[in-house]
């Protein structure tokens, strides 16, 4: 069929044409939204999950529902290179103009806007972060070099105008397990400051299956402060949902068999259900009609080679950013006793390949680094899967 109208778009962070399967996620990101307008206090959400499972995505959808209300929003994505401060300064540079041009009578965004001034040039003296933003920055507030009380004093301003006009603050941080433990410190006690003082500002993320951790290393109450959402595969109907939406638009059907075909090679992975979809229409004859042969063809045992392209784009590229230790952690383990179910044991009997596992204190920094690199996960204590 026709490349050009193909529906599917997988890569990275890229929306989906039908969002499928995360309507639990959002109805609780709707519900948080009410209680705060209604002066309620509410947790932060947390996304964790591999990659490729839509994160990213689910999280800008959370913004733009919070954006559509009135709110101001910020979309930050965490770099380990990059403090939080700068970042923070760079997403709320991009709202708040707009924000201020809105409601140019209120003196509490006027305040709140002069503390932003104050809280942005402690990043860019320039003044190149606050551009469009007409107000001198206040002296005293925000301007502490202190992240966490700079963080919180800022938000509490940000949070008063909000309120008065009915609305809220956002701050969504993707890879959020990648700031530096300083920088997840102060946004912990931020966000936890705003949140006694009962006012309308929110902080959600996304992040590997490790956030938690992360959060509840930089502050121990970050276990209660947040919810954590486990973000996966999708079941069986809402996988199909994602395949067979995007294409009744364009008048082409999925035969029942071909959709079971495709929903069952991808496992309701979105990243592969994205692939397959795609592959599969673009070697599908048409013109109306995806039959079981072409799911076949585009995701059955003569795709071998494209699937294993996918995996090795998938998981290869997060095998290339590990550490040297780790990868050689990898090299020693790769032919594993096999076990009936919950992975394998993180510390195996010695085995007659290679040389023996090395002790807990020695090994332990190399597994963590793995799982914070994304290469492999933890399903339950003790247990590892790549």
């Amino acid at each position: 069929m026709d490349a050009v109208l193909n529906p599917y778009a997988p890569g990275a962070g890229l929306r989906p044409p039908e969002l499928a399967g995360r309507e639990p996620e959002r109805q609780m990101f709707g519900v948080m939204l009410d209680r705060l307008e209604a002066g309620r206090s509410n947790q932060g959400i947390m996304l964790t999950g591999l990659r490729g499972v839509g994160k990213t995505v689910l999280l800008e959808e959370l913004r733009a529902t919070a954006e559509t209300r009135g709110w101001v929003t910020a979309f930050i994505e965490a770099a380990g290179s990059q403090p939080f401060r700068l970042l923070a300064s760079q997403a709320l540079t991009r709202s708040l103009p707009s924000v201020s041009s809105r409601h140019r009578s209120s003196a509490r965004l006027k305040r709140a806007l002069s503390v932003f001034k104050a809280f942005s040039l402690k990043a860019s003296p320039d003044g190149s972060l606050s551009m469009g933003i007409d107000v001198d920055a206040v002296v005293g507030r925000g301007d502490s070099g202190d992240l966490e009380l700079d963080l919180s004093e800022l938000l509490a301003d940000l949070g008063e105008a909000a309120a008065e006009l009915g609305a809220g603050v956002l701050l969504a941080i993707d890879e959020l397990q990648a700031l530096p433990k300083a920088d997840v410190t102060a946004l912990a006690g931020a966000a936890h400051q705003a949140d006694r003082l009962g006012l309308p500002t929110a902080v959600v993320g996304a992040g590997l299956p490790n956030l938690p951790r992360v959060l509840t290393e930089a502050k121990s109450y970050a276990e209660r402060l947040f919810a954590y959402r486990r973000i996966g595969a999708l079941d069986e109907a809402a996988a199909s949902e994602a395949l067979s939406r995007p294409t009744e638009g364009l008048g082409v059907a999925w035969l029942p068999g071909a959709l079971n075909r495709a929903v069952s090679a991808s496992a309701g992975y979105p990243f592969f259900l994205q692939a397959f979809g795609k592959h599969i229409w673009d070697h599908a004859p048409g013109p109306d009609a995806i039959t079981l042969d072409d799911a076949d063809a585009g995701a059955g045992r003569r795709s071998t080679r494209a699937r294993r392209g996918l995996l090795r784009f998938s998981l290869g590229t997060r095998h290339a950013c590990a550490t040297v230790l780790p990868r050689s952690h990898g090299r020693r383990r790769r032919r594993p006793r096999r076990h009936s179910r919950g992975g394998r044991p993180t510390w195996p009997p010695s085995s007659r390949r290679g040389p023996a596992p090395r002790s807990v204190d020695q090994e332990g920094p190399h597994l963590l680094a793995q799982v914070g690199h994304g290469g492999v996960q933890r399903p339950r204590h003790g247990r590892l899967h790549q």
